[in-house]
Formats: C-alpha cells, sequence, structure tokens
C-alpha cells in the first residue's frame, strides 16, 4: 500500500512529513493504539481539520496512512488482507472524530463489511489533546441485527487492552460458531438472494428451484432473501443499504458464499465484491458448476469448457477482486478450471479452438444421423424439464440403467437405447439434457450440437411432471426453448408423469387439459397406453 492514501490536497509540506512519520511507527501488539501515536495523530486532525485513519495489523506496524475530510475516511482496498471464513481481517481501523461523536454507523458497517479486527474513533478537544477512544469489534453468534460490539470508551490511560489475545479469542469463538453451523452438513454454505421486478410467487418459485439447484451442487442453502424492486438498477442490481444487511445476515449464518439468482454482469459483479468479502456467484455460473460435475464424455466436457469460458470472458475487464471470487470451488471447477486464470486474449484462442472441435463433432453427428436414415430406423428425442422423469422412463421402456436421480440435470450426456414396440418396430431412444427456466445463453450455444440432435428426430416424447405445482411454466419454458432451435413444427406426444403423487381426480383434469398420457416412468404397466400413441405416431410420421 502507498504509506498516505486519501485527499492530501492543501496539505503543506511539513503536515505531510509528519504524516509520513506516521507510516513508520510502531505499537506493541497489545494496545489497541500507543498513547504518544493516539496523541500525535489527534494533533495532526485537530491541526487540518480532516480526520485521519491508521490502519495497523497484528504485529503492531503502521500499513497505511488515511487522510479524510472534516466527516470519513475512506478505506482503501484490503484484497492484500485475504481472510477465510472464521478469521478476521487481521488488520484494525483506528481514526479521529472531530466532533467528539462515538462510530457512527458508517463506522460499524466498515468493521461488518470488512471484517476488521478493530474499528475504533478517536476524540480530542479544543487543543488537539485526547478525550476517548470509542472502540467495538464483530461479536461472534450473534443474532439480533446488529453483528457488532461497541465496547466502554477508554480514556488516554486505558489503551493497552491485550488486543492480540482479544483478536485471538473473538476469531476462536468465530470459528467454533463456523464449526457449530457446519457440523451436521460438510458441504458448503450458501444465501440465495434474488432481486426482481417479478410477481412475488414467480420470485418465490425460481428462489425454490435455486435451492434445487444448491442442493445438485451439493451447497448447503443457509437461508434465502427476496427483494422486490419496482426497477433494477442496471449497474449495481442492489442497494448499498441491502447489501449490508444481507452480509451481515451471512456473518451470523456462517456462510461464505452468497448466490444471486439473477445473472450479475461484470459491472454488478464489480460492485458488490468491492464491497464485501464473500465469494459472489450468480445463476448461471451455479447451472455451469453442476454441468461441470458432470460431463463424462469427451463432447459433453468441451460444451461445458466452451460455455465457462464464454461466461468468463466479459468479466476478465474486472479487478481480481471479482475475478478471485468467480474461481475455484463451487462456480469455478470442470474442465475448464485450470484455464480461469489465463488473460483475455489465450481465452479467446482457446474459445475459437473449442468451437473448432465441437464443429466436428457436428459433422460426426450429421453423418451418423444420416446413416441412421438411410437404414431408416426412427428416432424418438425423449425432452423435458430437468428433473422430470426422463431417464428414468427411458430406463423403464429399454430395461437399461442409465443414471436416474432425483436431482437437477441428473442427465447431462445423451443417452441412446433400442427400442421395439409391439408391431415389431424397432426405433432408437434418445434421452437428452434437460431444460430450465433461464437456461443460460452460453449454454445452449455450447449445447447446440446435442440440441441440434432434436431436429432429425421422428418424434418428440415431452416428459411433464404433472405433481410439480409450477408444470405449467416448465411446459412454457421447454417450449421456449425448442422455439429457440426452431424445433416447434415436430410432432410431439406428452408423457404425464409422476402420477403416483397425485389423487385420480386430479391426474384426469390434467390428461384432459395437456392433452397427454398418464404414466409413471417408474411402473411399466401404465406405459401401455403411452407406448401404442408413439407407435402409431411413428408410423404416421414414416408414411
Amino acid at each position: 500500500m502507498k504509506q498516505i492514501r486519501g485527499n492530501t490536497k492543501g496539505l503543506k509540506p511539513e503536515q505531510l512529513k509528519r504524516l509520513e512519520n506516521l507510516h513508520h511507527r510502531r505499537i506493541q501488539p497489545r494496545d489497541l493504539i500507543s498513547l504518544e501515536l493516539a496523541r500525535d495523530v489527534s494533533r495532526i486532525s485537530h491541526e487540518i481539520q480532516r480526520q485521519i485513519g491508521l490502519l495497523i495489523d497484528r504485529k503492531g506496524r503502521i500499513a497505511s496512512v488515511i487522510v479524510g475530510d472534516h466527516q470519513s475516511i475512506l478505506i482503501p482496498s484490503l484484497d492484500s488482507y485475504r481472510i477465510d471464513p472464521g478469521r478476521l481481517r487481521g488488520i484494525r481501523c483506528v481514526h479521529t472524530h472531530l466532533k467528539k461523536e462515538p462510530l457512527t454507523r458508517d463506522d460499524l458497517n466498515d468493521l461488518a463489511l470488512l471484517r476488521l479486527d478493530i474499528m475504533a474513533a478517536i476524540t480530542h478537544d479544543e487543543q488537539g489533546n485526547v478525550l476517548l477512544c470509542h472502540w467495538a469489534h464483530i461479536l461472534p453468534g450473534s443474532t439480533d441485527h446488529s453483528p457488532c460490539q461497541v465496547r466502554e470508551p477508554l480514556r488516554a490511560n486505558q489503551l493497552s487492552i491485550s488486543c492480540s489475545d482479544l483478536i485471538q479469542a473473538l476469531e476462536r469463538e468465530l470459528a467454533q460458531s463456523r464449526v457449530a453451523l457446519t457440523a451436521r452438513n460438510d458441504s458448503e454454505r450458501a444465501l440465495l438472494v434474488s432481486i426482481t421486478t417479478a410477481r412475488r410467487h414467480q420470485a418465490e418459485d425460481s428462489l425454490i428451484e435455486l435451492s434445487e439447484l444448491c442442493r445438485t451442487a451439493g451447497i448447503t442453502v443457509a437461508e434465502t432473501v427476496l427483494q422486490q424492486s419496482k426497477s433494477i438498477n442496471p449497474r449495481f442490481l442492489i442497494g448499498r443499504g441491502k447489501l449490508q444487511e444481507i452480509t451481515i445476515l451471512a456473518m451470523q449464518l456462517g456462510v461464505g458464499m452468497i448466490i444471486f439468482d439473477q445473472e450479475l454482469n461484470p459491472s454488478q459483479i464489480k460492485s458488490i465484491t468491492d464491497q464485501i468479502d464473500l465469494k459472489v456467484i450468480d445463476r448461471t455460473q451455479l447451472i455451469l458448476d453442476i454441468f461441470a460435475q458432470r460431463a463424462q464424455t469427451k463432447e459433453g466436457k468441451l460444451q461445458v469448457e466452451l460455455a465457462q469460458l464464454k461466461y468468463l470472458l466479459p468479466r476478465l475487464v474486472t479487478k481480481n477482486t471479482a475475478l478471485s471470487r468467480l474461481t475455484g470451488g463451487i462456480g469455478g471447477r470442470g474442465p475448464g478450471e485450470t484455464k480461469l486464470e489465463i488473460n483475455r486474449r489465450r481465452v479467446r484462442t482457446r474459445i475459437h479452438h473449442l468451437e473448432k472441435q465441437l464443429s466436428q463433432v457436428q459433422r460426426q453427428r450429421q453423418q451418423q444421423r444420416h446413416r441412421r436414415e438411410q437404414r431408416g430406423v426412427p428416432v424418438i428425442s425423449i425432452i423435458g424439464y430437468t428433473n422430470a422423469g426422463k431417464s428414468t422412463l427411458l430406463n423403464t421402456l429399454t430395461q437399461s440403467k442409465v443414471l436416474a436421480e432425483s436431482r437437477l440435470f441428473a442427465t447431462l450426456d445423451p443417452s441412446s437405447r433400442r427400442l421395439r414396440f409391439p408391431r415389431d418396430t424397432e426405433v432408437i431412444i434418445t434421452d437428452t439434457v434437460g431444460f430450465i427456466h433461464n437456461l443460460p445463453k452460453d449454454l445452449i450455444v455450447a449445447f447446440r450440437a446435442t440440441l441440434e440432435a432434436l431436429s432429425s428426430a421422428d418424434l418428440l416424447l415431452h416428459v411433464i411432471d404433472i405433481s410439480n405445482p409450477r408444470h405449467m411454466e416448465q411446459i412454457e419454458s421447454v417450449e421456449r426453448i425448442l422455439a429457440d432451435l426452431d424445433l416447434m413444427h415436430l410432432q410431439q406426444v406428452r408423457a404425464l408423469n409422476k402420477i403416483d403423487r397425485l389423487s385420480r381426480s386430479a391426474v384426469t383434469r390434467s390428461a384432459r387439459k395437456l392433452i397427454g398420457f398418464p404414466i409413471c416412468a417408474r411402473d411399466k404397466s401404465t406405459l401401455i397406453s403411452l407406448i401404442e400413441a408413439l407407435s402409431e405416431a411413428v408410423q404416421e410420421s414414416r408414411s
């Protein structure tokens, strides 16, 4: 850091020299600040009528001298003092107040948001003599609105407070609180946030789905925060006051990550990560992470890496503060993980290389489809919202063992199996990646080679989870993606899955409304009508 930060304009050379000399001072680690140093800072502050702040590390060294205005100081970037969950920053801020006021709300917010060891404010009289030192620290395990504890002010002769022992004790309590919160689950904990103009029930449904995505990614959701707004700030998305509330809540819950339900653009990521020291990702990055975990084939890994790099490229313009919270662990792993710290030029080169490889994959798929068409084997592609039961249905129809889990995106790499209908008609039935509300654009582009395989299908089997209260919105999401891929002209048969979770009357109403075939994908006896409909539809498409 520079020796002097902030507003030095108008200061005399001798005043600047005195400020520079402060930087070379050291104090005993047990002292909040030494009496001699507190006197010197107070006198200079009184003389220039500006607040002066000192950032002091745990060895008693002055890391930075900050010159503010008559009512505040601006704490510079503390990136070199990175912290882990359960730890404090490793630096404390001691500054002057000109009007004999105690710690302000901004002081306490900075203490909490920056996770400082201690925040202190020195007041002085009309001659610049030290009166009181107001101070506060983070309060581990706090359950009320404030995560800070304001202590009794110290007089000039009380500044030795066993500071190092206090900080170590606070960190032990923070670590114990975090262990207690995560004892039931070893997964990473996150706070989910939605700032939206949508109707409340739509926003709540989206947050429920985001929670399911977290479960798939192995993340424990500690809490959700929903804020409805008439308009969204295109640059910041969220106000500083609300961000402070969220950060304080995250600290109280012992979480190390905030996940936004809305996609964050580069400037929004920077504005948020400039003010808090938690990992910040969005819905898109979470989905990319899930795909990175589940891609098994070479093609799938290429597609995921391409999507990751296309997402990252515009965000490489941000400083390391934002970028470092985009990479590593949840939201930053997968096939492209080792390439996430490279520069923009090399990312573009890698993207171009991946696109060439995927173009070759696309040509190979087209050749395979052409050979199938020559052999005259009909193709049925199973489509549907993620976790609707597509893989389970494929397994039951073909007596195979494709991975089927009650998780979003359990299937990523497409699977194909042969199926013989009762009239001795043989077809190829293909399982595809599940669709989802607001499927990231970069993923649609990256998986175009896979999704375009649907265009050669003779029939689309649309699996719908009618037990899901949001199934109508899910149908709309699937059909919107089909429209984007120009595939709405293909014939569809609807399989209304999970009827075992509904009453008979509810199933009848859904079948009438959606014009589909009620099934339980696990129960072969419920598939008879569906199989007959598929057989007839294939025969019609080939005639």
